[in-house]
């Protein structure tokens, strides 16, 4: 039975023009050869899997070779690139430093420097991981690394440049490999299952280029692991089902959802995907980045952004066409701060349900058309007086005597508003019948009306105003920095019971960012978790007061040289010590605290 071999290792690049993605790099060492203009110490740093050390090992056989070719390529026909080709050069050394780390593997190693190469011109010293050298070894190593025999060479690969002591960098010329594009790697697959007879399906191989994230190393691992799993065989369902990936078909759904703003559906999608074993978060930024890629489809210009397969790519423009420019910002902003304050929720499941919701609102029609206001209240009628209330009269009436005539039962009449109070006898003479048809009183002489008796008459006949109901607030209004700084004072009075957050949001109002969005700058950051536990309380009560439901708060720590103002009464006093010195000493003197 033949022994197995992985894609990695079988199909690593042997020469310049083989390697992925890295023809900046390739070309300068490939002229490097060409005109003889070798430096004797290099460093190739850059993420895993994207070719460092395999250039080393080019590089190394490149220049050693007996019959270099024209362009700066090795013949892999002389005796110096056979050896290396079978593993058996005694010019080529490799050293992993993640192993061998210590002052006394560099020590042998510096006296390896001292031997000549046997066969070719250098003896080239690869050492991978450099950054795991110990701080004496870097030391020991400095000497030899700056001042080396003049066949010797040493290339360096490293994955966190950032660990290598300066001396070191200054010493090498420096080769910074980057991330292979979805498109090379997806090209260099089609390359390997065509050569291995695999059958492939063009949009299975995308996922993989992604999944890889720019390693060309990863890609064909997971090419292999895959390929296994369905027999030969590479499609789109068994990599998503393999990789434990959530398919693109959800989001379309949801978006679609969106669109025609059902609530219900979208949210029996996201109890599909939980029941599938994805986690929220995860659902999340997959849905910022589905939005993220229909905003690229929104221009022409911006297109080549979308590192999908081409029938992928047809389905998010047919998409895009469908979506408002402003319902996807709209859209991303809410993704995004769900997605900030998912850690923090204890109600996850909630936090994600209550984002779908909202973006199934966006873009959701006005009851007035459309214009963006909220409808009108009717106006209020008046409502009819009970019937034991007295009805008004046009006319000032007169306050009856003892002795006038009472309306009969047949005709009942309200009573009479009376000037003053009439004291009424002991025993009142039975009133007379009075007449079916007739409302006047009895034949007695009438008090003249007083002034008092008729502006009270005239005040109850006139009919009380009917007073239309105020319009409701325009939603979505436009504030400024001013209503901004009131507003928020306002709120910070609400919370007195936390003294130091109060005296912060009062000593320094937020400034404003966008339309809608403004910042809090605070300089501790304890302080801005605080914040960050009380923001969505904040955004309520700014946007009920403000009208307006897009106002957005972002808390951030200052950096740099950020001028700091004095927030809290103990910020205060200490501004106060750096500035007095003097009153420092007098505080220490007298023993005084802040309260």
């Amino acid at each position: 039975m033949e022994n197995y071999l992985v894609s990695a290792r079988k199909y690593r690049p042997d020469t310049f023009q083989s390697v992925v993605g890295q023809q900046a790099l390739t070309t300068t060492l490939q002229h490097a050869v060409k005109n003889n203009q070798l430096a004797h110490a290099y460093l190739f740093c850059g993420p895993r899997g994207v070719g460092k050390t395999t250039c080393a090992r080019i590089f190394a056989k490149t220049i050693n070779c007996l019959h270099p070719k024209e362009n700066g390529e090795a013949c892999n026909e002389c005796e110096s690139c056979r050896a290396f080709n079978e593993q058996r050069s005694y010019n080529i050394l490799e050293l992993d430093a993640a192993s061998n780390n210590s002052v006394d593997d560099i020590r042998a190693l510096t006296e390896q420097v001292r031997i000549p190469p046997v066969l070719g011109k250098y003896k080239v010293y690869i050492i991978d991981e450099v950054h795991m050298l110990s701080q004496g070894a870097f030391n020991a190593f400095l000497k030899t690394l700056e001042e080396p025999p003049s066949y010797a060479v040493f290339i360096l690969a490293t994955t966190e440049k950032h660990k290598i002591i300066p001396t070191i960098l200054s010493r090498c010329q420096i080769y910074d490999f980057h991330r292979i594009s979805v498109g090379d790697i997806q090209q260099y697959l089609q390359f390997v299952a065509q050569s291995e007879n695999i059958a492939y399906e063009p949009e299975a191989l995308n996922i993989i280029a992604m999944k890889a994230d720019g390693g060309m190393r990863d890609a064909l691992s997971v090419f292999d692991q895959v390929a296994s799993f369905g027999e030969g065989k590479i499609t789109y369902k068994g990599v998503i089902e393999n990789l434990n990936i959530l398919d693109y078909d959800y989001y379309f759904q949801l978006i679609d959802a969106v669109l025609r703003h059902e609530t219900a559906q979208a949210l029996l999608l996201l109890d599909q995907v939980l029941s599938l074993g994805f986690e929220g978060q995860y659902f999340m930024t997959g849905l910022s980045t589905h939005l993220r890629d229909l905003l690229v489809c929104k221009d022409a210009r911006t297109l080549p952004l979308l590192e999908v397969s081409d029938s992928i790519q047809a389905r998010y423009r047919q998409q895009a066409e469908a979506c408002s420019f402003r319902l996807l910002v709209e859209a991303l902003k809410l993704t995004n701060e769900c997605s900030l304050q998912y850690n923090q929720s204890k109600n996850k499941r909630l936090l994600v349900e209550l984002c779908l919701i909202r973006l199934c609102q966006l873009g959701e029609p006005d009851p007035d058309g459309g214009k963006g206001k909220t409808a009108p209240l009717s106006p209020v009628t008046a409502a009819p007086a009970p019937a034991s209330a007295p009805t008004a009269k046009p006319a000032a009436t007169v306050a009856q005597t003892p002795g006038s005539a009472q309306p009969s039962a047949q005709t009942p009449a309200p009573a009479p508003v009376q000037t003053a109070p009439a004291p009424q006898p002991a025993a009142a003479a039975p009133a007379p019948a009075a007449q079916p048809t007739s409302h006047r009183p009895a034949a007695t002489a009438p008090r003249r009306p007083t002034s008092l008796s008729i502006n009270r008459s005239a005040q109850q006949a006139a009919p009380a105003p009917v007073q239309e109901a105020a319009p409701a607030p325009e939603e979505n209004q436009p504030f400024d920095t001013p209503q901004l700084a009131q507003v928020w004072i306002a709120y910070a009075n609400t919370i007195k019971d936390d003294p130091q957050i109060s005296s912060a949001m009062i000593a320094n109002p937020p400034e404003k960012t966008g339309d809608t969005d403004f910042e809090f700058v605070v300089f501790h950051p304890n302080m801005e978790k605080r914040m960050l536990e009380i923001k969505p309380q904040i955004e309520q009560y700014l946007r009920q007061q403000l009208h307006n439901s897009h106002a957005s708060l972002q808390v951030r720590v200052s950096v740099g040289d950020e001028k700091k103002k004095a927030l809290t009464p103990q910020d205060q006093l200490n501004a106060m010590l750096e500035k007095n010195p003097s009153f420092a000493s007098l505080k220490n003197q007298l023993g005084l605290e802040m309260d």
